[in-house]
């Protein structure tokens, strides 16, 4: 029996070691550019040949300080990797929401993305700012764009005013020029994060038009001061991302997560559920939770939220967010 655990115990290790190896190779090849990237990759295949050396001689007391001593220099190194605001961004993430908290309780939105796609990456740009009474918010809306994997949907909030404005808003990775997404690399600080805060006209145009995407519209039954308690939350957030830049994560920060845990901490606490990690699966989620529209299945359900093509952008953004919404009505 000892000698059973003894031999799981140095399987154990010589996976551990295995590991470290490889998440700080996925550490070097995203944080590092040109030789300098080449140059510590070839150490560390030299540091593995020498664990491997040390597992073969069964030198286990050593092999732990060598990986004591890895994991020491990849955890200091890992610690100076800081989130920056000043990158050459591409131009859709070029400027983050803020907002001014008025004294009339109002807020003025800065930084508001109302691009015109012409393609999937060339736009006419513009930025807005926008004020808006967090009291008149009459609805909610989950906004879920599936471009691959039905598993995986980039997920929007959208909030509807008494004067038929919306503004969605959408946590995404801050790309740079010429830089392209690794679910991969989201692991590994690779892309800081994003709030963009969009007229739909701009961000559901581009999901269902201009990159083809599989595009749905959930209303949320939501009550009025949890509506307003998140809108604003959004925009704390989107504050504290302007002062103090954050990683974006795959797993723990992204689309989903971001209003996930805002919502738990504004209410009782949502129940964890694999969709928040698979946002493919949100509307069974949120269809348990009873707070998609009553009297329907999720079938049901499902067929009226796919918006399909939406054809022209419309210079009324009034008019474009209510012919979304148009298998909502009657």
């Amino acid at each position: 029996m000892r000698g059973t655990l003894t031999i799981a115990g140095r399987g154990l290790q010589v996976l551990l070691a295995a590991g470290l190896l490889l998440w700080v190779g996925f550490a070097l090849h995203f944080q590092m550019a040109g030789w300098l990237r080449i140059t510590l990759l070839a150490a560390l295949a030299f540091v593995g040949c020498g664990f491997a050396l040390l597992a073969w001689r069964r030198r286990w007391g050593a092999l732990w300080i060598g990986m004591a001593g890895l994991l020491s220099a990849a955890a200091l190194s890992w610690s100076g990797v800081e989130p920056r605001q000043n990158r050459d961004w591409r131009a859709e993430v070029a400027r983050t929401v803020t907002a001014d908290f008025n004294a009339d309780g109002t807020v003025t939105l800065h930084n508001v993305r109302d691009f015109r796609w012409k393609t999937e990456t060339e736009a006419a740009e513009r930025w807005e700012s926008r004020t808006y009474d967090p009291d008149a918010i009459t609805s909610v809306d989950m906004i879920l764009s599936v471009w691959g994997s039905p598993l995986i949907a980039h997920t929007l909030v959208s909030f509807g005013f008494e004067d038929g404005r919306h503004i969605a808003f959408s946590g995404e990775i801050r790309k740079e020029k010429g830089e392209s997404y690794s679910t991969l690399g989201g692991f590994f600080r690779e892309y800081e994060l994003a709030l963009i805060a969009a007229d739909e006209r701009d961000i559901v145009h581009l999901r269902t038009d201009a990159r083809g995407e599989e595009v749905s519209l959930y209303p949320i039954d939501m009550p009025a001061d949890l509506r307003r308690d998140l809108f604003l939350a959004l925009l704390r957030l989107g504050n504290d991302l302007a002062d103090a830049p954050q990683w974006y994560n795959t797993a723990t920060k992204n689309c989903t997560t971001v209003p996930f845990r805002l919502l738990r901490r504004l209410t009782d606490g949502a129940p964890l559920d694999a969709a928040v990690l698979f946002s493919g699966l949100l509307p069974d989620y949120t269809y348990r939770l009873g707070v998609l529209p009553d009297g329907m299945s999720l079938a049901e359900i499902e067929r009226r939220a796919r918006l399909g093509r939406l054809g022209p952008a419309t210079e009324d953004g009034v008019a474009f967010s209510r012919a979304m919404r148009a298998n909502w009505r009657g």
